[in-house]
């Protein structure tokens, strides 16, 4: 069954007295429910992850690592490529056998873009599942869980109304480590042939800066000391201000730089055409914003940009790149590449080899095509076949691969500041980030842990750094 929207005023279809005794359990000790999240795709997921978890902590349910002694498992899932969509249901197969043999107590949640993509055919593919969310429905999970434990059969909640969904999402967060995601924008109005995302996250909305503000002093006052805003087209973020007017991302920035306790910004993922002045002008004049960029292409060729709709060339992203270059010239650019895009050939292909061969990437995330039903991309004619895409994706991510490497390479013997944000795998080793997101090792006293250190960098890999204190 499908959940009818309610109307704003209307009380929630919500067994109330159960979750007011479920507080009452937590408070005094009684309740130990347990929640398993596996989380798969983006950094949206990551932060839609914890906070499902914020949302079940006030009816009873502790995060688990471990799946087998859950009550409650919620997958929740990426619908970008096919492989991605299918290992969900691999996963649900092997719980439907453990939750048959010997947990069949066990609730199953599929949630995320999958779900809203596929619904209804979760419903009837896995009869393991109990409850079906979008990803801009999780605020409702305590509501849904009651109806399952109410007896009224599978759950289905796939609106769209993303606002609300912050609205009511409970301000208390449960931030873990010294780094958080805080979502500032959701959706896509782009529309790339290749993306369901439009599809199954909606329309680009932001967050009002009084409410991204609220949350990241509450992460702050948690001791996060760096905030990653992220959103789907992060940089089209247009919310309202202090001022009644709406603010561009580079204003948000400016303002959440001001707040005590954190030390460090980051944002992703940006499209090439919400990169305005603005923004440039403060990735070079903020010190809190670290100088690393996440600008996805996607391609080299015009022709192949043009089928993507991407709505600009590459001589326009390059243009771009010298800009961003020229206000932080520290800068380390990372991107993203789809190889075997419907009628892309060995020429056009070529020009993606030179485009990252000209602008240079200190990291990068490189995928075959993958057909998503429902795109403009999956009727296109010329689909290349699989040993092409296959073939390409090798010599491009050599490329890429080396110049990652070439890049870590050229950090040893600078100093860089770290986030330090546990301990590594040796005796007195530390684990943090440094400035352009490598994970980097080196010793130190566990003191450090949470504190931001200056490390010389003695060694490099593709992946990592090592270093010592300076």
């Amino acid at each position: 069954m499908t959940t009818s929207p309610r109307e704003k005023n209307a009380p929630r279809d919500v067994n109330e007295a159960a979750i007011i005794a479920a507080k009452s359990d937590i408070a005094s000790g009684k309740n130990s429910k347990k929640v398993f999240i596996k989380t798969y795709g983006c950094q949206m997921n990551v932060y839609d992850s914890e906070r499902m978890a914020d949302v079940l902590a006030p009816i009873g349910y502790a995060p688990t690592d471990a799946p087998d002694h859950a009550d409650l498992v919620i997958l929740n899932t990426c619908h970008i490529r096919e492989k991605a969509a299918e290992k969900v249901y691999s996963e649900l197969g092997r719980i439907r056998k453990y939750k048959e043999t010997n947990k069949p107590d066990m609730k199953v949640a599929v949630a995320g873009c999958v779900a809203q993509a596929e619904g209804a055919e979760i419903m009837s593919r896995a009869p393991v599942v109990d409850m079906v969310l979008g990803p801009q429905t999780y605020h409702k999970l305590p509501e849904m869980i009651a109806k399952v434990h109410r007896g009224t059969g599978q759950v289905l909640e796939t609106e769209f109304d993303t606002l609300e969904k912050f609205d009511e999402l409970p301000e208390l967060r449960q931030p873990k480590g010294f780094s958080s995601f805080l979502t500032i924008q959701e959706g896509c109005d782009k529309f790339c042939t290749f993306c369901v995302v439009p599809y199954t996250r909606g329309a680009e909305v932001s967050r009002s800066v009084a409410h991204v503000v609220a949350e990241a002093r509450q992460l702050a006052a948690h001791g996060v000391r760096e905030i990653t805003l992220i959103g789907q087209n992060v940089n089209a973020y247009n919310g309202v201000g202090e001022d009644g007017k709406e603010w561009t991302l580079g204003q948000l920035i400016r303002h959440v730089a001001l707040i005590g306790g954190i030390d460090r910004i980051r944002f992703t993922t940006s499209h090439p055409r919400d990169m305005d002045d603005d923004l440039i002008e403060t990735l070079g004049n903020e010190p809190k914003l670290m100088p690393y960029l996440h600008l996805p292409i996607q391609a080299g060729s015009n022709k192949v940009l043009h089928a993507m709709n991407r709505g600009h060339t590459y001589a326009e992203y390059k243009e771009l790149i010298a800009k961003i270059r020229a206000a932080r010239p520290d800068i380390a650019l990372s991107g993203d590449f789809i190889v075997g895009f419907p009628g892309e050939t060995e020429t056009d292909f070529q020009q993606t080899m030179k485009c990252v061969e000209e602008v240079g990437y200190g990291s990068s995330f490189s995928f075959k095509y993958s057909v998503r039903p429902g795109t403009p991309g999956a009727g296109l004619p010329r689909q290349v076949p699989e040993d092409e895409k296959q073939d390409r994706l090798v010599r491009l991510q050599a490329l890429l691969y080396q110049q990652q490497q070439d890049f870590n390479k050229s950090l040893i013997g600078r100093t860089l500041s770290v986030l330090v944000e546990g301990v590594g795998r040796k005796d007195d080793q530390l684990f943090g980030r440094s400035p352009y997101l490598q994970g980097t090792h080196f010793d130190g006293p566990k003191d450090l842990v949470g504190q931001i250190v200056d490390v010389k960098i003695t060694d490099a890999g593709r992946n990592s750094l090592v270093g010592e204190l300076a």
